[in-house]
């Protein structure tokens, strides 16, 4: 690829990834070994973690109806052009397994030209089919993408179309290499830090206009003593922001054989050059009008903590009716 190609292919796919790369880095421990034996089901063309390969899911721009689901939808169709994309951040470690602990859809309008962001927490306990109530961030170890679609479709009524994972590199490089970049934090973050340029132990950023090196990028989503996971996954929607308007800059066109370097052995997905390749004068667009790009999320509001009976964990037990009214808006409303 020359830098322009490469840079096109970066643009497209970090402004729907590099979140992952950065939230990843938040939660450190090893998982428990999750089985290697997938349900017959959900078993074929299994990639092997965090290498690209074939693609197996072919978008449906025609519009679909979901006939089996939590949610009522069995008489609505999705827009016409939607292109569903499920963004997921992994811990993975050899001999350990892996659990997404990162889960955002980027629905993509693409006769309206817009984009919808929806955060789903880690520790949503939903019907997974063939196994019973698990969290979500299980279903892509059990049963691959097939699984994880099976699972959205049924709780959520929503069809994905693709996926794309990314395990635990390159991030604070990247952002480095682009030399920064440029945030709006909407609210103040105050918290420990051991930065060098740290005031007593401690970093603030925002409100406003803020400029993050690759370290304090970092630091902005991964800190926990004052904030929520919720609160994290706000956070990371501004950094992902920030990486995509830095990487459509003529500046990151010099830099892209490195970023292509940094970024290439850390992803998973079924995107190919062509489906991202259709995307790109979306991505234009968005860059000259941010407002094209809608952020929702399952909050505090439309869950209940509880306990997993049969492993004694802490969960969250979803609304149905008030996690409808989000996805009812950001999915089914063009």
């Amino acid at each position: 690829m020359n830098k322009k190609t490469v840079l096109l292919f970066l643009s497209l796919i970090i402004l729907i990834s590099s979140v992952f790369l950065l939230i990843l880095y938040i939660n450190r421990s090893i998982f428990s070994s999750i089985t290697s034996k997938f349900p017959g089901n959900f078993n074929s063309n299994q990639p092997t973690p965090f290498q690209p390969f074939i693609p197996s899911v072919t978008p449906t721009p025609e519009g679909y109806f979901i006939q089996s689901s939590l949610m009522p939808v069995s008489e609505i169709r999705s827009p016409l052009g939607q292109v569903n994309i499920l963004l997921l951040g992994s811990d993975y470690r050899p001999e350990s397994g892996y659990r997404t602990d990162v889960i955002l859809l980027v629905s993509i309008l693409t006769k309206e030209q817009k984009v919808r962001l929806i955060s789903f927490p880690r520790d949503l306990f939903i019907e997974i089919p063939g196994y019973g109530k698990e969290r979500i961030n299980t279903t892509q170890a059990k049963g691959g993408f097939s699984l994880t679609n099976a699972s959205f479709e049924y709780n959520f009524g929503i069809h994905l179309d693709h996926y794309l994972m990314t395990n635990l590199s390159g991030f604070q490089a990247i952002v480095d290499t682009l030399g920064g970049i440029e945030i709006n934090a909407s609210e103040n973050l105050y918290d420990r830090c051991d930065l060098p340029y740290a005031h007593g132990g401690y970093c603030s950023v925002g409100p406003g206009a803020y400029h993050l090196d690759g370290p304090l990028a970092l630091w902005y989503v991964r800190s926990r003593s004052t904030t929520s996971d919720f609160d994290r996954l706000r956070r990371a929607q501004e950094v992902l922001e920030g990486l995509f308007h830095k990487l459509i800059t003529w500046d990151a066109i010099s830099r892209a054989p490195d970023l292509y370097d940094l970024f290439i052995n850390s992803v998973e997905t079924d995107l190919s050059l062509n489906d991202i390749s259709a995307l790109l004068p979306l991505a234009s667009k968005i860059a000259l009008e941010p407002d094209r790009v809608e952020r929702y999320s399952i909050d505090e509001s439309m869950v209940s903590p509880t306990t997993n009976l049969n492993t004694g964990g802490s969960v969250l037990s979803p609304d149905y009716n008030a996690i409808w009214q989000v996805i009812q808006q950001a999915i089914y409303t063009p």
